[in-house]
């Protein structure tokens, strides 16, 4: 080699589907996490709505319902967001955890914002009823839900006398 020649080193470069996979196959286990949650949520309902009937009147029950409807649509949307996410690639679904994260919070104040004023709408009820139930129902689902690779989604029921 001459002295300006400069020496070239082949490197094997991974194809482009392997640097970045595309999305991941199989089962959904965010939307069973999400039913699971949903189902949890309208049980706790009418116990929510008594005692916010029975501390701040119709206003406070009616504030409490639209908190829990809320609150609902929300685990609802992050499951489509995250299962939408999944099925394209893994950016994509870490783009859809964070901007759904922000989006959905955004959407929260929207509707609070909107309804803040109305004559049926106690904030103190439609705020704690937003916290507590998101809350609640996330730390109620930590129960049920699997950190089993081999389980994802909801833990297997065991039954009894098997």
């Amino acid at each position: 080699m001459g002295q300006g020649a400069v020496r070239r080193r082949q490197v094997a470069v991974p194809p482009v589907s392997a640097a970045f996979p595309q999305g991941l196959d199989g089962p959904a286990p965010e939307r069973e996490v999400m039913f699971d949650i949903v189902r949890r949520g309208l049980m706790i309902t009418p116990a929510l709505l008594l005692v916010s009937g029975a501390i701040w009147g119709v206003n406070g029950a009616l504030s409490s319902l639209f908190a829990i409807g809320l609150v609902l649509c929300n685990f609802a949307l992050a499951a489509f967001l995250l299962s939408w996410g999944a099925r394209i690639s893994l950016g994509a679904l870490g783009a859809a955890a964070l901007g759904g994260y922000v989006l959905r919070l955004a959407l929260l104040t929207v509707a609070v914002i909107a309804v803040h004023n109305q004559p049926w709408v106690s904030i103190v009820p439609l705020a704690l009823t937003i916290g507590v139930t998101h809350l609640g129902l996330l730390i109620w689902e930590t129960r049920y839900v699997s950190a089993s690779l081999a389980y994802p989604g909801l833990k297997p029921r065991i039954e009894k006398g098997a």
